[in-house]
């Protein structure tokens, strides 16, 4: 978990920490608010509104939904044990996706923007017009259950050929090692697409090739002015934005070119950054 404090015309603090697993909700909320307390103590601006970006699946009310990383939290309101948090502050929360797409649009000052953060999953957000699409309160922009394959590998979702069962982290990892006949890690496919080595190659282009067509579809129903890639899987493979960008390019029609591609350029702090931009506008 990150924490952020940001005023204008003020240094940023933050702050990280890790829940311990197994845990119960109780024990993860009391180490969440002693962070939080630990925070604003060293924060010496008052506390006018506060965003919160969320990786769990929330309904309208701030109720979680689903939360795979931490299934305790099922069914807590997380949106009550904010204001109780906070009390009298507005406190707003969207999809970490979602903020981190708000945020990189406003980095780079465009009202359209597609983006795709490829890690352990694939999230991202759609940002049309200067706003989240759809709006947070209308739930989050779940690009990694986009179907890019219908006779795809089955997705944890129980759906088959989405974007996340293809072109997450652990599923590129899991088709380089059925091509490898071996297990293969992280840092040995990164050497591996880094040498061209046949294996390695295959499966990371499979990857982007998936990317390149929800890219390319998000974009016959809206017209972004980029696409940015995100997330740790991204960021640690050289040229992986280039291959993508190589995919989307070649799914370019007459009269309707395909968006330009590049990499986050705030990198693990877009979500967070998100999430400040919402609280200032409330």
């Amino acid at each position: 978990m990150a924490l952020r404090a940001e005023a204008e015309h003020a240094p940023a603090r933050q702050a990280s920490f890790r829940w311990g697993s197994p845990a119960t909700v109780a024990e993860d909320l009391a180490l969440f608010e002693e962070r939080i307390a630990a925070l604003i103590a060293r924060w010496p601006h008052q506390v006018r509104a506060v965003g919160v970006a969320m990786p769990a699946t929330l309904d309208g009310e701030g109720r979680v939904v689903v939360w795979p990383s931490r299934p305790s939290w099922a069914g807590l309101d997380f949106g009550a044990s904010l204001a109780r948090l906070f009390p009298g502050i507005p406190v707003r929360w969207a999809d970490d996706g979602d903020l981190a797409a708000l945020a990189e649009a406003d980095a780079a000052d465009v009202q359209d923007l597609l983006y795709l953060g490829v890690g352990t999953g694939v999230g991202g957000g759609l940002v049309v017009g200067g706003r989240p699409v759809p709006d947070p309160a209308n739930g989050s922009c779940e690009l990694g259950h986009l179907v890019v394959d219908r006779a795809g590998p089955t997705c944890v979702c129980g759906r088959a050929g989405c974007l996340q069962a293809i072109a997450s982290g652990p599923a590129t990892l899991r088709r380089a090692a059925a091509s490898r006949g071996q297990d293969v890690s992280f840092p040995e496919l990164r050497a591996a697409w880094d040498d061209g080595v046949a294996w390695a190659v295959a499966a990371v282009d499979e990857t982007c090739a998936a990317l390149a067509v929800a890219a390319a579809s998000i974009s016959e129903l809206v017209r972004p002015a980029c696409v940015v890639l995100g997330g740790g899987f991204a960021a640690g493979l050289p040229g992986f934005a280039d291959a993508v960008a190589r995919h989307l390019r070649a799914l370019a029609r007459e009269g309707h070119p395909t968006p330009p591609l590049r990499l986050s350029t705030l990198g693990g702090l877009s979500s967070l950054r998100g999430a400040a931009l919402l609280a200032r506008r409330q």
